[in-house]
């Protein structure tokens, strides 16, 4: 069974349940202190850590004095705004005893199905964790419409554990796990304490509410297990209301944890490998031992590019007899490789006129 303590790279998600007391619209307090302790525990021992927190409109729509419920679509986009100030700041306050920083990532549905958006943001988090930087996720309440949100944070959680290459994210909820009915109706229910694979008849369980969750809430936690699963990351639904409760789910608190099927590194490989080729560039013999050697694809190495391919497209990877050597995203468009095509990195703010990746084509976003 997977265990908080072996996680190389760990998401968690908050509700707002958990952070805004609901009778007063204010923080609750002691809890986000002590998450912010556990936060620290985790990070200490080399575990990078990415926080999903809802939050934003509850505490803006309490400041502006709006009705709980029944808000317009503007109203609940105004309270979003209000309220990510003091979200953001709430977590900045109880972290930074600890050391650690803080920074504020807002997206949309849009930012992780368009591939140029998805690899921005991906690019962005993992300077962030490299910096030491934990960052706060949100959906980007402010400016999404129906059309381009996703509507609940534990597909939001899943979907920044797979571009973050998370092995493990933890669903912090308002149940202790994922039972096979519902406990408050049937004494006789029982919950998984791991759930190997998702099958069709696990997933028809979720039909009954658990312990004041709708119907769609456990849904939505089983297709946030599918996506995180499928990406190389354990997942694990566990009771978020106690005090403590990362270090509560290490000492053995009630849970379910759904098992990676693969490690992230190799099921983002696969995702990779899965793709139609957008375009070709054709490199030199010194890139081609480069990357044989595990390296990235430099500009410098390129000799030939073919096609029409924009930034984040796949691109097949071709020495100089028409061979095929690896398929990867590409960091550049055709055009932009073209004009840096076997120039040294130092060169390349020169020639297009603004400073940009080292890499065309990045190790981890390559299938060699």
């Amino acid at each position: 069974m997977a265990t908080l303590t072996a996680a190389k790279r760990l998401v968690v998600k908050i509700g707002s349940a958990l952070l805004v007391d609901r009778a007063t619209g204010t923080l609750k307090s002691d809890w986000l202190v002590s998450l912010a302790e556990d936060v620290a525990a985790i990070r200490k021992r080399g575990t990078d850590v990415i926080l999903v927190s809802s939050g934003s409109i509850a505490l803006g729509r309490e400041v502006l004095g709006l009705p709980r419920t029944g808000l317009a679509l503007e109203q609940s986009q105004a309270a979003a705004a209000v309220g990510q100030i003091r979200l953001a700041r709430a977590y900045e306050e109880v972290l930074a005893p600890h050391g650690i920083i803080t920074g504020q990532v807002l997206v949309t549905l849009d930012d992780t199905t368009d591939r140029r958006r998805y690899l921005n943001s991906r690019a962005t988090m993992e300077t962030m964790l490299a910096l030491g930087v934990t960052p706060i996720v949100n959906e980007n309440d402010t400016i999404a419409t129906d059309e381009i949100r996703y509507g609940d944070n534990d597909r939001l959680a899943a979907q920044v554990a797979v571009t973050v290459g998370a092995d493990q994210l933890i669903l912090l909820s308002d149940v202790d796990g994922f039972y096979n009915g519902n406990p408050n109706l049937d004494p006789t229910a029982q919950r998984f304490d791991v759930v190997e694979r998702l099958t069709p008849e696990i997933e028809a369980m979720a039909g009954d509410g658990v312990s004041g969750l709708s119907k769609g809430g456990m849904i939505t936690k089983l297709m946030a297990a599918r996506m995180a699963t499928e990406a190389g990351c354990a997942m694990a639904i566990t009771l978020g209301s106690r005090i403590n409760p990362l270090m509560q789910l290490e000492n053995g608190a009630a849970a379910t944890w759904f098992l990676a099927h693969d490690d992230p590194q190799a099921a983002r490989k696969r995702w990779i490998a899965a793709m139609k080729p957008k375009g070709e560039v054709q490199v030199d013999d010194g890139a081609a031992a480069a990357l044989g050697s595990g390296k990235s694809l430099l500009p410098a190495g390129l000799c030939g590019v073919t096609g029409k391919f924009g930034r984040g497209d796949p691109v097949a990877v071709m020495d100089r007899s028409g061979k095929r050597l690896a398929l990867g995203l590409t960091r550049y468009t055709s055009d932009e490789a073209r004009q840096i095509m076997g120039r040294k990195t130092a060169e390349i703010e020169a020639v297009l006129g603004y400073k940009a990746r080292t890499a065309l084509i990045h190790r981890d976003d390559m299938v060699v």
